[in-house]
């Protein structure tokens, strides 16, 4: 792709990056066949190569972008469906990210808009304040017909009921059972330790109960992640700066094997932070120091081997692939191989690499897409038949939830089940049968 930036628009570091980026396309639009808008609404400017040519101009042009601009590119999940399918390597994440930031910087969006946009980066970052607000829903949930479009949806995604706060997100270090095999900080995240604390409490048990010892270190929180995709890079590197600095402190204490992380859309994210601090001399040597030993908690159960199963419930489980995971980080057989491992009946999910609609705030932000592309997605789930949904997101764990009565757990949760702990508690008062004991061979 041809650009035409200006010499003083070249001094710019990031404009010399998004150049690089854009020059790489090759206008063949393999991307559009994967990317869900397109799917959906059909619009060249919903796809990635639609959005690549209006980054491309706005960036040029170097003032605020116009309407139409700003609507497409919102409607990006960055699901990085886009990455995995493109023969040129177009780093389209980081060239979506210099967008928004550049509308974030420059353009003054419809006052509504704004203001859900600050109340969710002053809220969701944050367990106490997110839990709070979600207390506080509880109450409007009467009255949320009465409210504005995406306010009305806000509140009736908040759960009727809170989960009590974990024992897994106070910072301390959870001993390895038995002989030491290796030493891992824990991300715990910022929305999940208020929505789904049980899925920490399963990673710390079966991390421990395979020889890990598990540090939450003080001073951690959100990864960035919610902030940058709306645009606020410097907010996503405050927050990413307290984790590196956290990590970094253990790392060069009793040290770290890995820093394991349980959200998918936190993992990309982290493994991620050198990139997000490119141009900061200070702060880059640290935060590729920490990508570099981030995992996903599946990647480095498949490291470390699964203990033989304790359990052998007769289940059919669908694997629902997070975006985040198979495009983001690139992590697609882990999970599967060790659900397998774990006895159960795995299966694959009918068009997996489509988004289910969650990314982050996107189901908040843009309800009525993230809704059509949920019930694509339990739809191709219910082909499968499924006992229960297996996925490695919070967000789309929540998401499809919405739309199913098909219990979603964690795939963390079910391997801690398996090999020795209680049951998800998505699955608390179900009959699961045992697998019926294999018949031997009749003697000769």
């Amino acid at each position: 792709m041809q650009t035409h930036f200006s010499l003083a628009q070249m001094a710019d570091p990031d404009t010399q990056d998004a150049n690089d980026i854009l020059r790489l396309c090759t206008h063949c639009g393999f991307c559009t066949a994967t990317c869900p808008t397109f799917v959906l609404l059909g619009d060249e400017l919903d796809s990635p190569r639609g959005r690549i040519y209006l980054i491309k101009n706005m960036l040029e042009d170097g003032g605020p972008p116009d309407d139409k601009t700003v609507k497409h590119l919102d409607r990006c999940l960055t699901c990085l469906s886009c990455m995995t399918t493109c023969p040129a390597t177009v780093n389209y994440a980081h060239l979506l990210e210099h967008g928004r930031e550049h509308i974030y910087e420059t353009y003054t969006r419809p006052l509504p808009d704004r203001a859900l946009r600050r109340l969710l980066r002053l809220v969701l970052p944050y367990p106490m304040r997110f839990r709070a607000a979600l207390f506080g829903a509880r109450f409007a949930r009467p009255f949320a017909g009465l409210m504005p479009g995406r306010l009305k949806t806000l509140i009736g995604m908040a759960p009727t009921e809170l989960p009590a706060r974990s024992w897994a997100d106070k910072p301390q270090v959870f001993p390895a059972e038995g002989p030491r095999r290796a030493r891992v900080g824990l991300l715990n995240g910022c929305a999940q330790t208020v929505v789904n604390p049980s899925i920490n409490e399963a990673t710390v048990r079966l991390l421990t109960r395979h020889g890990v010892e598990v540090v939450v270190t003080r001073d951690q929180g959100c990864c960035g992640a919610l902030v940058q995709h709306m645009g606020d890079t410097p907010s996503a590197q405050a927050q990413a700066k307290a984790n590196i600095a956290a990590w970094t402190r253990e790392m060069d204490g009793e040290g770290l094997d890995a820093v394991i992380i349980n959200t998918s859309g936190c993992g990309n994210t982290v493994k991620d932070y050198g990139f997000l601090f490119r141009h900061d001399a200070q702060w880059r040597p640290a935060a590729e120091r920490v990508g570099r030993i981030a995992k996903d908690i599946t990647e480095f159960m498949s490291e470390l081997g699964l203990n033989a199963p304790v359990r052998q419930p007769d289940l059919r489980v669908t694997y629902h692939a997070a975006c985040s995971l198979q495009h983001g980080q690139g992590v697609t057989k882990a999970p599967k191989a060790l659900l397998g491992d774990a006895g159960l009946q795995v299966k694959d999910v009918p068009e997996a690499h489509i988004c289910c609609g969650s990314a982050g705030t996107y189901n908040l932000l843009q309800p009525e897409l993230a809704t059509q592309l949920r019930d694509r997605k339990v739809g191709n789930i219910g082909k499968t038949r499924p006992d229960v949904i297996a996925a490695g997101n919070v967000g789309c764990m929540t998401q499809i939830q919405s739309g199913t009565d098909v219990p979603v757990v964690h795939t963390a949760e079910l391997l801690d089940w398996v090999t020795g702990g209680p049951v998800p508690k998505a699955l608390e008062g179900r009959e699961i049968p045992d697998k019926p004991a294999p018949q031997k061979a009749a003697a000769e």
